[in-house]
């Protein structure tokens, strides 16, 4: 799923600024052809502290009032739930997110590895050999 409103941005901002009130949702929607009702997320939105969700949400709003109903039984049950997520700001998925971004940040120092309480620094290999780590062996 692609993230929008990060780009340009360091994890290490990005994390400043869900401490500051920052989160990241997603806007689930519906799409209903007569007998099948599919239930889908939007992409997920970075919004910034202080900001509003209306502008992220309403596309996915108005795809739910054109073509969410239709679908018998389903259609409406799931359109309801969906633009009641849209309608209370979206569904936070702040957590994994940040989860995610900080395994993958390219800034991190991944230069010391802390294996079972034993410290291994991970130097430059000499002569093409693999770097070596203090792991403990049973």
């Amino acid at each position: 799923m692609k993230i929008k409103n990060i780009e340009g941005l360091r994890v290490s901002e990005i994390k400043e600024m869900v401490g500051q009130g920052g989160k990241f949702v997603y806007f689930p929607y519906t799409i209903s052809v007569v007998l099948a009702t599919f239930k889908r997320p939007s992409s997920i939105y970075f919004i910034r502290p202080g900001e509003g969700t209306f502008k992220y949400s309403y596309k996915h709003v108005a795809v739910n009032a054109v073509v969410g109903w239709w679908g018998i039984p389903w259609g409406p049950i799931y359109t309801i739930g969906a633009m009641y997520n849209q309608f209370s700001g979206g569904k936070d998925v702040t957590g994994a997110v940040m989860s995610d971004l900080i395994q993958n940040d390219p800034e991190a120092d991944t230069s010391t590895y802390n294996i079972n309480g034993n410290v291994s620094y991970n130097t430059q290999p000499k002569n093409d050999d693999q770097p070596t780590y203090n792991v403990p062996r049973n």
